[in-house]
């Protein structure tokens, strides 16, 4: 006998003979919803705005500072017959079978649905940073490698591989992706994040909210807006940018996104900007992305940040003025927990005291959500794909029935993790020869959770339940340059600990650097939380030097003389000192995932030609931030200050074992009106010796307007997949809007004059640059502005 749902019939409530009309497929949604939303209560409406998080810890010890202000004890008994929103993290709390959790979502979905009169199930929601975050799947490279790849088509892959699974367990919403614009490196969350760059965080996240959804999960833009913008780099701390930086900078991520995606959510941010509280701000949440953009989705609180309102910000009274605030300004629901919208919040909208119209607009909203996803359908099941025609509900058939971390898992995941390697300098000794004495050397190297995030269910869950055992097979550097150079004598010190400080392991690490034919110095961080880590939410950096005696290992390993590879496994840029000038090879990665370590071995053999580029600067020193290539004129290098920003490696940079040629630039024309469009060109060749990828990326320059502009900014970007000896042209049409900025008066326009269209290697290696005039009168341009150039690659 095969899993049985009775929620299908439990659902249809009144008479048999009558379907309600919320029932009724044959109408429309919205007129299902209004006839639903006649008929519930005040309670039954204000319990679709919340969640619960059933398992979750109380103390704040296994999630975050201010945890236990935020929950109480939830009685399932009392809440369920009024119904309930969303059920938070039902895989990604405790480590749990695959099979086993979703046998019991299933069963938790049936018991709601038969508690509540209208037979309402639940959405789920699990974060997917990188990954779906819960035990057994695949650990992909975190976002910031993403960016590195500057490949949007392979990241939507990425996306829709994660939805699938996400899906087949009856999972709903997943809290990703994170569009924050790197403002400041020191920030713990940059590993969430796509890079500096608004243009490539936007066009790279559109396309993994494009895969997610292609699957049918809602995916949730995070966080809008302004979080990543923070004084000082610290997580949580107050915004203070003004409404340029705002306009142009923080928010086309978000615009991009909602405009291009077919996102269903969007999450605020916990920070107030200028003294408002995002939580709390109708200008942002309501008025511009859903007056302006037309985003038609939920807006979803940030876990706690409805509380934060009056614990931490201090503009809400209580609890129940807390609720106001956030339905006013078009929060729709409390995650992840309910606190703030519990009874005495229905009491005060029973009473009048809170307006019944704001509930009625949010519950709206999550219902009109739930009937698309079929949940109001008198023939919805709570049967997730993946327990279909199966037999039995017995703990010992199903454990091991569902694979999280296929081989076509782990194959996209090397795919991404090879196209994110950063190869920042060599000095021709990479590729390594077969057999050599290699001496593996630093805190990384031996770590098998060096190559996750934060948000890696290992790094964020794993982590408090050690008897557990990791759920993925994960190598460590040693071991896959040991498989990958099997006929080398592989030796291995660490040197130090990652933030320890520790340096009486150097000697030893010295001693084997220097009878070695070639040294690999694996730096980096360690993923945590709140402290516990090096990187991460709520793990900030007072500067940009190395974590802990790193900085120190590298001098003695360089000092012993030895060529050196230089490995970073981090997840954020580190300032490597001017000593680092000697290192043979730097090569730079970004929590690279479960395929990794493999990856990075595949670079040292040759196997792999790297490809990836910077999504952020590394800095030359670690005090010059907040610091980031798209900045003004006297955010640069000057004569009148002592302090050089300059970085070390500037956004864009990468380079490969392939040699490239750029000549032929041309454009269309030299002249165009403000609402016109130019096309610019280059030639590339493959002059090497074996295949490789280029990426062209394409800035814009503006010499002279109205506001201070940045210096350049990207504004298009082609990978170019190239055979030895083989050519192609690219072609740029690029629209008048994309030279758009906001003006003295906070419109956005595209202003006469000068533009310079420049191909570059990176934001700091200009190859050729062409000039094009911009006629006419100053244009006012909106939200429906071209946001791309046309690409176009034509082989040769």
């Amino acid at each position: 006998m095969t899993l049985s749902d009775q929620t299908g019939s439990q659902a249809m409530r009144g008479s048999d003979a009558v379907m309600p009309p919320w029932r009724d497929v044959t109408r429309s949604i919205e007129d299902r919803v209004d006839a639903l939303m006649a008929e519930m209560t005040v309670r039954e409406k204000v319990a679709q705005l919340y969640g619960v998080w059933v398992g979750a810890s109380a103390d704040g010890e296994d999630v975050a500072p201010h945890q236990h202000e935020m929950s109480e004890p939830i009685d399932l008994d009392a809440l369920l017959p009024s119904g309930l929103g969303q059920l938070t993290r039902p895989f990604g709390t405790a480590p749990v079978d695959p099979a086993l959790g979703a046998l019991s979502l299933m069963r938790a979905q049936q018991r709601i649905a038969a508690a509540n009169r209208f037979g309402i199930p639940a959405i789920a929601h699990e974060e997917c940073l990188a990954g779906f975050a819960t035990w057994g799947a695949t650990a992909y490279p975190v976002p910031l490698s993403w960016g590195a790849t500057f490949d949007p088509a392979l990241i939507q892959e990425v996306g829709a591989r994660i939805g699938a699974d996400m899906r087949a367990l009856g999972v709903h919403q997943g809290l990703a992706p994170v569009l924050d614009v790197v403002r400041d490196a020191r920030w713990g969350r940059v590993e969430e994040t796509i890079g500096e760059d608004p243009y490539l965080v936007g066009t790279v996240a559109t396309a993994y909210i494009r895969g997610l959804e292609s699957a049918d999960v809602v995916a949730t833009l995070k966080h809008f807006v302004g979080y990543s913008a923070s004084r000082a780099g610290r997580n949580l701390a107050p915004v203070s940018v003004g409404p340029r930086e705002l306009a142009d900078v923080l928010l086309p991520p978000f615009e991009m996104a909602v405009r291009e995606s077919g996102v269903r959510s969007v999450m605020n941010a916990y920070t107030d900007i200028d003294g408002v509280a995002t939580a709390a701000d109708p200008a942002l949440l309501t008025r511009l992305l859903r007056d302006t953009w037309g985003f038609d989705g939920t807006v979803v609180a940030d876990y706690f940040a409805i509380g934060f309102l009056t614990q931490l910000h201090g503009v809400a009274e209580d609890w129940v003025d807390a609720g106001r605030l956030a339905l006013t300004a078009g929060i729709d629901v409390e995650l992840p927990t309910v606190k703030a919208l519990s009874e005495p919040f229905v009491a005060a909208v029973q009473e009048g005291r809170v307006d019944g119209a704001l509930v009625d607009r949010a519950s709206r909203r999550v219902l009109r959500q739930k009937a698309e996803f079929g949940m109001l359908d008198p023939e919805w099941s709570a049967v997730p794909d993946a327990l279909l025609g199966v037999e039995s509900d017995s703990p010992a058939a199903l454990r091991g029935r569902v694979d999280l971390d296929s081989a076509d898992n782990r194959a996209l995941a090397r795919r991404v993790a090879e196209s994110a390697v950063v190869l920042l300098s060599n000095d021709g000794t990479l590729p390594l020869a077969p057999s050599r004495r290699i001496a593996v050397v630093g805190p990384t190297a031996e770590d098998p959770y060096a190559v996750l995030g934060c948000y890696s269910f290992p790094s964020h869950v794993g982590v408090h339940h050690p008897e557990v055992p990791i759920g993925i097979e994960l190598s460590t550097l040693r071991e896959a340059i040991a498989a990958e150079f099997p006929d080398a004598d592989v030796t291995y010190e660490p040197g130090t600990t990652v933030d320890g400080g520790e340096t009486d392991g150097f000697d030893a690490a010295v001693a084997a650097a220097s009878v070695a034919d070639i040294v690999v110095l694996a730096l980096g961080d360690r993923a945590g939380l709140f402290g516990r880590g090096t990187s991460g939410e709520g793990c900030d950096a007072e500067s940009l030097a190395l974590p802990g005696a790193q900085g120190a290992l590298l001098e003695a390993i360089l000092a012993a003389g030895t060529p050196t590879v230089v490995t970073l496994l981090a997840g954020r840029p580190y300032a490597l000192g001017t000593g680092v000038e000697s290192a043979a090879a730097i090569i730079q990665t970004f929590f690279p995932g479960e395929e990794g370590t493999g990856a990075i071995a595949g670079v040292l053999s040759g196997r792999v030609n790297p490809s990836g580029r910077l999504p952020v600067s590394v800095p030359a020193t670690p005090g010059a931030q907040p610091s980031t290539y798209l900045a003004a004129p006297l955010a640069r290098r000057s004569g009148v200050s002592n302090i050089d920003p300059s970085p070390a490696f500037p956004f864009g940079h990468g380079i490969g074992y392939s040699s490239f040629v750029w000549s032929d630039a041309a454009a269309s024309a030299d002249a165009v009106g403000t609402d016109g469009r130019v096309t610019v060109s280059l030639r590339v060749g493959n002059a090497g010796d074996r295949d490789g990828t280029e990426v062209v990326q394409l800035y814009l320059r503006d010499p002279v307007a109205s506001v201070v502009r940045p210096v350049q900014r990207l504004i298009a970007f082609a990978r170019l997949d190239l055979a030895a000896g083989a050519a192609a042209r690219v072609r740029f049409t690029v629209p008048a809007d994309l030279a758009s900025f906001t003006g003295v008066d906070g419109v956005r326009i595209v202003e006469p004059g000068e533009i310079v269209l420049g191909f570059g290697r990176s934001s700091g290696d200009i190859v050729q640059e062409l000039s094009v005039r911009l006629s006419g009168p100053v244009r006012p341009v909106d939200h429906t502005r071209a946001l791309h150039a046309d690409v176009v690659v034509e082989e040769l």
